[in-house]
């Protein structure tokens, strides 16, 4: 689907739309509670500390390279959706990102093949079982669990990374404010850096990565990542 506007949509009718824009000529309103995630990835890429701010808090020291890691397709959450708290946790971490979906294949690609490649951005929230993570060293648990990649509103297809704002709320109290210029590696670098460890496909979704701010939730919490140009992601924290 495209946004017409603020209150409409139209549909593709081509499974590529990213190479043909046709459409079926239809309007229909727009309901959020009813938008889905923006992409059904092969794999979702995450980059870990990628604000210097977030490293101290983090208590991690710098590194040289992009930090990588994975989650599963199905750890992803449409817009409005609800959050589920894994009973094997007792704390569960917002994390606002600036994600990317890409249109092509990349492999062994220079940053600007990397952005070519690039459909559209969207935001999402890199939700986290802090203390899993801590427990086990590695991070796939801590951040695969179902549920735990809220990504959307919608996918912006001539968003321009420059200075925008990136801010994440808890119950309408911002949480974490920083630009995504602050970024040690910005989106052309990681993809170009990801493509040569891993083939990525057409709809796969690379997050590249959060600043400093990051907390626990509770139940029953409403949580909101904003991107400057992008939208607001709203999601909840289930009872």
């Amino acid at each position: 689907m495209m946004l017409e506007s603020g209150d409409t949509y139209c549909v593709f009718n081509s499974d590529e739309p990213w190479e043909e824009q046709g459409f079926d000529g239809k309007s229909f309103p727009v309901h959020p509670e009813n938008l889905l995630a923006p992409a059904i990835p092969t794999k979702i890429v995450a980059v870990g500390l990628n604000y210097k701010e977030h490293i101290q808090e983090m208590k991690h020291e710098d590194h040289k390279e992009p930090v990588l890691f994975l989650k599963p397709p199905s750890a992803l959450l449409k817009p409005e959706g609800k959050i589920l708290y894994p009973p094997s946790s007792t704390r569960v971490d917002y994390e606002a990102e600036l994600a990317v979906v890409l249109k092509s294949r990349l492999k062994n690609a220079t940053p600007k093949e990397a952005l070519e490649a690039v459909w559209g951005f969207t935001c999402c929230n890199d939700v986290t079982a802090r203390d899993l993570q801590k427990a086990d060293g590695q991070w796939t648990r801590a951040k695969g669990f179902d549920s735990f990649c809220p990504l959307g509103p919608w996918l912006v297809t001539d968003f321009v990374e420059k200075n925008q704002k990136i801010i994440s709320r808890v119950n309408g109290e911002v949480k974490q404010s920083a630009k995504i210029s602050q970024r040690i590696w910005n989106t052309a670098e990681l993809l170009s850096f990801v493509s040569k460890v891993m083939t990525l496909e057409p709809l796969d979704v690379l997050t590249t990565g959060t600043p400093s701010g990051i907390g626990p939730v509770q139940k029953g919490d409403v949580i909101e990542v904003e991107v400057e140009g992008i939208g607001i992601l709203r999601n909840y924290v289930a009872t």
